[in-house]
């Protein structure tokens, strides 16, 4: 088993690094790209880069006049709780799992903080079916709850197992 130190350091090093890929694409979407002026470039015969300011959450919900002060309050608030559980966690599965949560967390809440709004630009889509615009911040929080889930179902199946 490996020990805490370098558990947590690796958590750590993910949180760096999904924190410096989520900003960078976000920077180069505006700046180097300038999808705000260009609105949608086809990338893919699936994939778009279309420009969105989400002021909400998911979907655009809670995107209200003083929900953005809300947010970074709450995600700061989660940040912190997942940063306890990564300090405390056990296995590197679930370091790292964290690490990607709390960089998606944090890059978003850069975004809120300086643009007032989470950057969006990735839209995947298969003929007139769209899912919704994110980001790699969105990415990373998704993937790494998932890591969570199925990295417990499988130690609760070890667990159970004769």
């Amino acid at each position: 088993m490996m020990g805490a130190t370098k558990r947590r350091a690796l958590g750590l090093l993910m949180v760096l690094l999904v924190l410096a890929v989520d900003q960078a694409s976000k920077y180069w979407i505006l700046y180097g790209l300038n999808l705000p002026a260009k609105q949608v470039i086809k990338i893919l015969p699936i994939l778009n880069f279309a420009m969105v300011w989400n002021h909400g959450v998911t979907f655009g919900l809670l995107s209200g006049a003083n929900a953005s002060t809300l947010l970074v309050l709450v995600a700061v608030g989660a940040v912190i709780f997942l940063a306890v559980w990564l300090w405390r966690a056990p296995y590197l599965s679930t370091s790292l799992a964290l690490g990607a949560i709390i960089g998606g967390a944090l890059g978003n809440v850069i975004s809120r903080l300086y643009y007032g709004a989470v950057v969006d630009f990735l839209e995947f889509h298969l003929g007139r079916y769209e899912w919704y615009v994110f980001n790699i911040a969105d990415a990373c929080i998704v993937c790494g709850v998932f890591a969570l889930i199925l990295d417990n179902l499988r130690r609760n199946d070890a667990k159970s197992a004769p």
